[in-house]
């Protein structure tokens, strides 16, 4: 979602590159188009004022440093103030610093609940919030199994009003692994109430909440929030945005706030090519964290706000640190530690290959793993190629399938006979496996030459 942005500032900042020093006229000039890229990109005119004054105050009187370009000098200023205005830094408020909770000594910047805890999950229809429950849940989960420890977590709904609300968030929790509860009264309130009984009654570690939510906001749905806010007494209130509805997501947060002082947001569909003005706007506005953001539809597609990350795609410098962990989460460790041990020995078979396509798939789309890396946003990669990309790796997948473990391991055998059953059976044509072969060969050289490099250091 961060495309747009990523453009304009990387526009503007090229034009400063050859400046040795920052001319009050030339800074006014680059603040002036800052403001209008934001407004643009659907950031309201006080904020964007806002960012540009902070920007303006860590310019003023800035002497370039002999060993970077002025471009470079203005792109650190910009990302610091950036990253400070999305919430980087120190804890804003006594609410950011509560959700933080005992974090994990060994991962301080690591969003941890407190256990046992109540979570309630507001938002309207239609932003994603029961979905992002197991999501929640799944990310608790795979919090708890990387340190060893196990979590018992409990779903349920609240939400009488739209149709199989109740029965999707039971379908969704089977998927994430954790247990679900049925209330037995239709009361909204009273259901609340008997919910939370059952979860102590249980034991759980956490208690996941779902709320009805409405098209817009109304006068009922918030006075109902308040009564079942006040039977649970929910230690987390996140609230779930729609990141696709740009300013009008602000509005809808403060009637939230008012109603209930939620804790924190959750926004979902970051993968959408909304301009990226509710994820810019919401901390300044608001004066709340941002906790997590959800970029697709599958469980695993949820990811904690990090400021610091979140300014570098802005800035179009990518987020390689956020690409290193889906693709350490797609690996066990074992298979990390026998590959290292098979590259240092320059081995990379077909069936390296064939793990290696299969980890980039788990990461996502060819688009969306673009997205985190630096430049991409300049490079404007066309639809077309990156569609092209797509079915070759497809088509590069089925056609190892066709393969026998054997001729994974060892190419060399493939004879004319052989390449002719692999086509049939992955139905393409003789000229893709051979396609796939050269690629291949392209790729064992590079790992040999790495074996040897490793050897040598």
């Amino acid at each position: 979602m961060f495309d747009f942005l990523a453009q304009k500032f990387s526009n503007l900042f090229s034009v400063f590159g050859r400046d040795k020093k920052l001319s009050p006229e030339s800074i006014d000039t680059l603040l002036a188009q800052v403001q209008d890229s934001l407004i643009e990109a659907d950031v309201p005119l006080d904020v964007a004022r806002a960012f540009v004054d902070d920007v303006r105050a860590g310019l003023a009187g800035m002497q370039l440093h002999k060993a970077l370009k002025a471009d470079e000098q203005i792109m650190k200023v910009v990302y610091e103030k950036l990253e400070s205005f999305l919430g980087g830094g120190a804890p804003a408020s006594a609410a950011s610093i509560a959700i933080a909770g005992k974090q994990a000594s060994e991962k301080p910047s690591e969003f941890a609940f407190l256990l046992p805890s109540t979570v309630l999950v507001m938002g309207l229809q239609g932003s994603g919030k029961t979905t992002t429950i197991a999501k929640l849940a799944a990310y608790v989960l795979k919090q708890a199994r990387d340190k060893g420890k196990k979590r018992a977590i409990l779903l349920a709904s609240v939400d009488f009003y739209r149709p199989a609300a109740i029965d999707q968030l039971e379908i969704l929790a089977k998927q994430a692994s954790v247990d679900f509860y049925r209330a037995q009264s239709g009361q909204p309130v009273d259901a609340a109430q008997e919910i939370l009984a059952y979860a102590k009654k249980h034991s759980y570690d956490l208690l996941f909440i779902d709320t009805a939510g409405r098209l817009h906001v109304d006068e009922t749905m918030l006075v109902e929030l308040q009564a079942i806010e006040k039977q649970v007494n929910a230690k987390y209130k996140f609230l779930v945005l729609d990141s696709m509805t740009g300013q009008e997501s602000l509005r809808v947060a403060r009637a939230f706030d008012k109603a209930v002082e939620f804790t924190g947001a959750i926004l979902t569909k970051m993968d959408s090519d909304t301009r990226g003005g509710a994820a810019f706007s919401f901390r300044y506005a608001l004066k709340k964290p941002i906790l997590f953001v959800g970029s697709g539809e599958k469980l695993a597609d949820l990811d904690q706000f990090r400021p610091e990350r979140m300014a570098s795609r802005m800035l179009g410098m990518g987020d390689l640190a956020t690409l290193v962990e889906k693709a350490q989460a797609k690996v066990t460790h074992a298979e990390k530690e026998k590959s290292l041990q098979e590259l240092a020995r320059g081995q990379f078979t077909l069936d390296d290959f064939a793990k290696q396509l299969e980890t980039i798939s788990g990461m996502g789309s060819l688009a969306q793993i673009l997205k985190y890396l630096p430049g991409a946003a300049g490079a404007r990669v066309p639809a077309d190629a990156l569609e092209q990309g797509e079915r070759e790796m497809k088509q590069f997948r089925a056609i190892m399938s066709s393969m026998t473990r054997k001729e994974r391991l060892l190419p060399k055998i493939l004879d004319a006979s052989r390449k002719k059953r692999i086509a049939n059976g992955a139905g393409v044509r003789l000229a893709d496996v051979d396609g796939l072969l050269n690629r291949f060969l392209e790729a064992q050289k590079f790992m040999k030459q790495f074996g040897k490099m490793n050897r040598f250091f």
